[in-house]
Parts: structure tokens; sequence; C-alpha cells
């Protein structure tokens, strides 16, 4: 069976996508790699290759996009499938005041801890009409508590480092899917345009209707759907 690497945000992990391995495994064997102990973007890459057959399916969401990209960089001859949730190909740049709004989320988890920086940080990545749903909330807050300060710092500085991602798109396989939710206001729509505008085959971004950024687990049917008809097509 095919082996689909699913590709975890920064503090997230396996449960951002309990809906799509459990639903997907007629399909492909799905595997979650576990990046609390990188610190680049190159480590986590190499944690997939490591692990992967010769040749392999891989999906990002929002950082997991980046590490897909990076793997990529290193490996397109192995990616047979590729799809990009929620992410971004920018680099870091300071003009845009990322480091400082970084290293005050950092400040306020060592002041306040880890559930502080959920509350502050997690929760508007959510559509306002999802704060309520204790079930996700509590499994999202439950996913960024239970890092470590020194792993948060790991991975925002795998952030922080991360290239422009926009000529490693120029390999990518035919058909990579595009994705990510409608109120994202994180990784927005139109950022997915300009993925789908680097892709060769320029495919159409599909939005996933009210959600936010963490779309597999807002809209978990809709995002299995999709990665279903993309596993599909020939």
């Amino acid at each position: 069976m095919p082996v689909l690497y699913l590709l975890p945000g920064l503090l997230c992990d396996a449960r951002v996508w309990v809906h799509q391995c459990a639903h997907l495994a007629d399909l492909v064997e799905c595997r979650v790699p576990d990046f609390r102990q990188c610190n680049s973007l190159d480590a986590m890459a190499d944690v997939v290759l490591a692990d992967a057959h010769e040749r392999f399916y891989v999906a990002g969401h929002s950082m997991g996009g980046r590490v897909a990209m990076q793997v990529l960089s290193k490996a397109p001859e192995r990616v047979i499938k590729l799809a990009l949730l929620d992410t971004g190909i920018h680099p870091a740049g300071n003009s845009s005041g990322e480091p400082e709004k970084r290293q005050a989320l950092i400040d306020l988890a060592e002041r306040e801890g880890m559930a502080a920086l959920a509350r502050q940080w997690g929760l508007p990545m959510l559509h306002p009409d999802r704060h309520s749903d204790t079930d996700l909330v509590d499994t999202f807050f439950g996913m960024i508590e239970s890092y470590s300060l020194d792993s948060y710092k790991g991975q925002v500085k795998a952030l922080l480092e991360r290239p422009d991602a926009k000529p490693f798109l120029a390999r990518a396989p035919a058909d990579t899917l595009v994705l990510c939710g409608r109120e994202d206001t994180w990784s927005t729509p139109a950022q997915h345009e300009d993925i789908a505008a680097a892709l060769p085959d320029h495919p159409d971004v599909v939005v996933i209707e009210h959600s936010g950024h963490m779309v597999s687990m807002e809209q978990p049917d809709a995002v299995t759907k999709a990665l279903r008809d993309w596993l599909e097509r020939e």
C-alpha cells in the first residue's frame, strides 16, 4: 500500500490528522512524523526521508507544508504526489515584524506557560464560530500544551530561518493539491493563489468554507474528501 506522510504544523502532532488517517486507510498507509526535537526545516525533512520508502505521497499543513516543500527540494524524484494545506512559500523577513511577534509569544510562554500561549496564539487560528466547540478547542490546546518550551523555541527557529520555497515548486509533481480555509487569516486564500501560480500546472485552489487555519480539524469531512479525490486522480 502506498504511504502518505501527513506533516503537522507548529506545535501540532497526529491529532491534526485523526479523521484523515481513519478515513483514508483503504487507499494509503498514513504516517505522521514527530518534529518535536527538530530546530530546522531541513532536519524535519530528513525525518521524513529517513523513514520513507523509495517513493511516497506527502501532504503538509502550515509548517508541515514548508517541510513538504523542503522534502521536495531534497528529493523531488521520490515525491509521487504533493498536497499543501494552509501554508506559504515566502521567506521570513525582518521587515514584516515576524521575528518580534514570535519572540513576544515565546516571552509569553516563558512567563505564563504553554496554556497561556494556546489561549492567545491558538484560539485565533480557529474560525470564530468554533471557539465554543469544547471538544475541538480542548484537543487543539492539548496539542500546544503537550510541547515543551524548548521544542517550541526550536520550531520557531526553524520557521524564522525558512527559505524562499517558490523555486522548489518548479519540480512539484503534476496535480499538486493546494487547499486552505476560507477564513484562514494566517495563511490566506490569496496567499494560496500565489502558491498555485508558482506550480507548473497552475491548479485551482481548493477553498474549504467556514474554516480558519486548522482546516483538517475544523472541517475534517471536507478535507478528507479533497485528499481522497487528490489521491484517486491518476
